[in-house]
């Protein structure tokens, strides 16, 4: 996303929400973080309840999501740390079903202005300009520090 183009997300409507909370119509393009979506293929006792609709509605066909390459990368850490070769090739083919937004220039340089800007950490950075790109409808993720992000809705 080039200059101008950030500019005019950057007036977009955004807003930090309760994912219990969220009204995603059906048809949404929705940006997942690495958090949730290990909670979700982990099955985490503790947080997978709170994600497991929005994927249940994915998985019917109601919504969309999309992943980052960065988030890949850290969703297969652990199984490959773990030495969990089939693991983690399961997790890559889940991820590869949805949209993969791969970071470009134009990516790139959005994040160093959204890190500049909002002083976000660089994958945080990362994606909130993969969902501006892509026109995500809303960017899930478990993580508070994207209570700055102004141009994009951010579900929690």
């Amino acid at each position: 996303m080039g200059q101008g183009q950030h500019e005019g997300a950057a007036q977009a409507a955004g807003r930090v929400g309760s994912l219990a909370q969220a009204d995603l119509p059906d048809g949404s393009l929705v940006l997942v973080d690495s958090a949730p979506i290990i909670y979700v293929l982990e099955n985490s006792p503790r947080f997978a309840a709170r994600f497991r609709p929005l994927f249940e509605r994915q998985d019917a066909g109601a919504i969309f999501f999309a992943v980052t390459t960065i988030t890949m990368a850290e969703v297969l850490t652990g199984p490959l740390k773990a030495r969990e070769e089939a693991v983690a090739r399961r997790y890559r083919a889940v991820m590869e079903s949805w949209q993969v937004v791969g970071l470009n220039g134009d990516i790139a340089e959005s994040a160093a202005r959204f890190r500049a800007a909002l002083g976000l950490r660089m994958a945080d950075a990362v994606q909130v300009a993969s969902a501006m790109a892509i026109g995500a409808d809303a960017l899930v993720t478990h993580d508070r520090d994207f209570s700055r992000v102004k141009s994009l809705t951010v579900l929690v």
